[in-house]
């Protein structure tokens, strides 16, 4: 008898033991827990933690609430102004209902993917290629918007959409270089010519400044040539101030007083016999008139010019003059 009922007991150990560790669940903190009982739907959700089910009754389906990245397959399509491109995107949602998760969709996964992909193709045909390109965050928000709006009634949120990669035929790649370049070479002008104005302005004040102090001019003169000739790999050309010229050329032109020839002394004719009456002083007599001086450069023009005849001649006038000079002085 006593061994019946151990055997019994131990019996029904077993089955509670096997009960025990078919109806226990655990579910993560992170996770949400749906009891289909008989394939009914049981009210509330089972949270974080240890739970029983009823063996071969119930059915325990867990959903993840974390928030869920996943990523849309490129969409190739043709924007509002005739361009193909090719675009894809990322999608982060997460479960806000479990149970509309489980019973209102099969797959909500797979369901997000796909309205996540048709609203990226619809988006790219309702946009230009520059809002795709340049203006993403109202982009964003519309695919977001567009995804959103059924996958409400799936209980699921759509957290965020982004566009990652908008790619681009070869031959529109270039143009748009172009555009680029023809846009930068157009400002860089702009720039220039603002520089150029603005160094006009400049130099213009200078040059009023300088008009007003003539030395302030060499000064600046003196200052390029010290940047120029702090390079030892340049050669230096130095040009000479008008002025400087103009004071050498005065120079040459007027002599000073102690380099210029002495006159000839005048030759006077004296006359011992006459005298003043009143300060028994000799009469002044007129003094003949000098030979003219001729420089050695006329006589040298002049020999070359003139033919022989006209030279002997000139020197014949002068020795006629010797001979009158030399007798008046011995008067």
């Amino acid at each position: 008898m006593v061994e019946e009922v151990l055997t019994a007991a131990a019996a029904t150990a077993s089955a509670g033991a096997v009960y025990l560790a078919a109806a226990a669940r655990v579910i993560k903190q992170y996770e949400r827990g749906v009891v289909l009982r008989f394939g009914r739907l049981r009210s509330g959700v089972r949270s974080p933690g240890f739970t029983m089910v009823v063996p071969f009754i119930d059915r325990l389906q867990k959903v993840n609430m974390q928030i869920v990245t996943m990523p849309v397959p490129a969409q190739e399509g043709i924007t509002r102004d005739n361009v193909t491109v090719r675009v894809d995107a990322v999608v982060y949602f997460k479960v806000v209902d479990a149970a509309a998760a489980v019973i209102r969709v099969e797959d909500y996964r797979f369901a997000v993917s796909q309205i996540a992909q048709t609203s990226l193709r619809s988006i790219i045909g309702k946009s230009d290629l520059d809002d795709l390109l340049s203006n993403r965050e109202k982009l964003n928000q519309g695919l977001e918007l567009m995804i959103d709006n059924p996958a409400v009634e799936w209980g699921v949120t759509i957290d965020r959409v982004e566009i990652k990669d908008v790619s681009l035929p070869e031959t529109m790649k270039r143009s748009m270089a172009r555009q680029a370049e023809a846009d930068r070479e157009r400002r860089a002008r702009v720039i220039n010519a603002d520089a150029e104005l603005q160094a006009s302005k400049k130099l213009a004040e200078a040059a009023g400044v300088m008009s007003e102090t003539p030395s302030a001019l060499q000064l600046r003169l003196l200052q390029t040539i010290v940047a120029v000739a702090a390079e030892k790999n340049s050669t230096l050309v130095l040009p000479f101030p008008v002025e400087l010229l103009r004071f050498l050329e005065r120079a040459g032109q007027n002599p000073p007083p102690e380099q210029r020839p002495a006159p000839a002394p005048a030759l006077h004719v004296h006359d011992p016999h006459t005298h003043d009456s009143h300060t028994h002083e000799p009469y002044p007599q007129e003094p003949y008139p000098q030979e003219p001086v001729v420089p050695d450069a006329y006589v040298h023009e002049t020999r070359a010019a003139a033919p022989a005849a006209p030279l002997r001649q000139v020197r014949d006038a002068r020795e006629v003059r010797e001979e009158d000079t030399g007798t008046a002085g011995c008067m």
